[in-house]
């Protein structure tokens, strides 16, 4: 997929596009979990979406790596490389079991809402694992902090503080207060550890992926290693053989959804944006993703929304856009940077006498 580039027009179509793309980017994701929901409201085990996702994933994936690395020389796989994609595997069903347990106890709003702290998570744990240097006196790493701090402060907040019912999708019903806020604060606590190992898993993606570059078959392999980490948990605690058979409904259609479009098409189109604008653009357009969650979760699965939830999510997104805009000032003076250091050499050699 190419963009050409020609003058004003093109460039406003460039433009477009790229918005347009990362709507879709987000609606994909919102999708996955509200679709989700909807399935685990109908009976669905989330064990048996899990695996039956992550084995059509890798099934799709497959044949799509083969044809797309056809014609190039990949770095070999050898027994370190296939552990460190195996420990990928590992800590992304980590992450995203505690990730769809936290939802189906909580709904898509909360989970999309708790998503966002995941960049302050990854800056937190580059920070302590001594993988980023924090320097106190430089106003972008003060930036980074307070925006961490924020980010947790809105995550504290929307899980403990629900308020009041801003939109109620069941008036005049039975709230059942208590239960709803112990399973409010559990799906919140659980969604947290998600996110937190998600940024484990980020940092070690990134580096992984530098050392194996090719993106489709680092995906696929994790993608299956999550599929056979799930296996020994999954397995002996879902002994009914009727739930792992699932009914042409809304259970079939998200498990298709999370394995072709989730881990498909939507891996290509995030791939694509990467590409053509960076990652900065990129997740610029990640807190959209609580306000189209919002409106999904009260118009297709009656969720009520809370005041609670909507002033720790701007919260969280405030958060969220000072560590991105702190981290991509870093990215900018580092390629400056690195721009006067390579011309250096260049304007010594001007200026020096002639050699005798």
């Amino acid at each position: 997929m190419e963009i050409r580039r020609g003058g004003r027009w093109g460039s406003f179509g460039q433009e477009a596009l790229g918005f347009a793309i990362m709507v879709t980017v987000e609606c994909t994701n919102v999708g996955q979990s509200t679709i989700y929901k909807a399935a685990v409201s109908a009976g669905l085990s989330h064990r048996v979406f899990m695996v039956y996702s992550y084995a059509i994933s890798a099934i799709v994936l497959l044949p799509l790596s083969l044809f797309v690395y056809r014609n190039k020389a990949l770095p070999p796989l050898n027994l370190l490389t296939v552990a460190k994609f195996f420990l990928l595997g590992a800590l992304g069903f980590a992450g995203q079991y505690f990730g769809y347990v936290g939802i189906a106890y909580s709904n898509p709003t909360l989970g999309s809402a708790m998503s966002n702290i995941v960049p302050a998570s990854t800056f937190l744990l580059a920070v302590l694992l001594r993988m980023e240097i924090l320097n106190i006196k430089s106003w972008t790493s003060q930036i980074k902090i307070v925006g961490t701090i924020v980010s947790i402060a809105g995550a504290i907040m929307v899980v403990l503080f629900k308020g009041p019912v801003l939109i109620d999708s069941h008036a005049g019903e039975d709230p059942g207060t208590t239960a709803a806020d112990s399973d409010w604060i559990t799906g919140g606590a659980m969604l947290a550890i998600g996110n937190v190992i998600v940024a484990v898993w980020y940092i070690l993606q990134a580096k992984f992926v530098r050392e194996y570059p090719a993106e489709l078959v680092v995906v696929f392999f994790y993608n299956l290693f999550a599929c056979i980490s799930s296996l020994p948990f999954f397995l002996p605690s879902e002994t009914n053989a009727a739930a792992w058979r699932v009914p042409a409904d809304v259970r079939l259609w998200s498990i298709l959804y999370a394995g072709l479009i989730g881990s498909g098409f939507g891996i290509y189109v995030h791939t694509w944006a990467l590409h053509v604008k960076g990652p900065v653009y990129v997740a610029l357009f990640r807190p959209l993703s609580i306000a189209i969650a919002a409106v999904a979760g009260v118009l297709l699965l009656g969720d009520n929304l809370y005041l609670g939830c909507v002033i720790g999510s701007i919260v969280i997104s405030i958060g969220f856009y000072l560590v991105i805009w702190g981290k991509a000032v870093e990215n900018q003076n580092d390629e400056f940077e690195a721009e006067t250091d390579a011309d250096a050499p260049l304007l010594n050699n001007q200026h020096s006498p002639p050699s005798v």
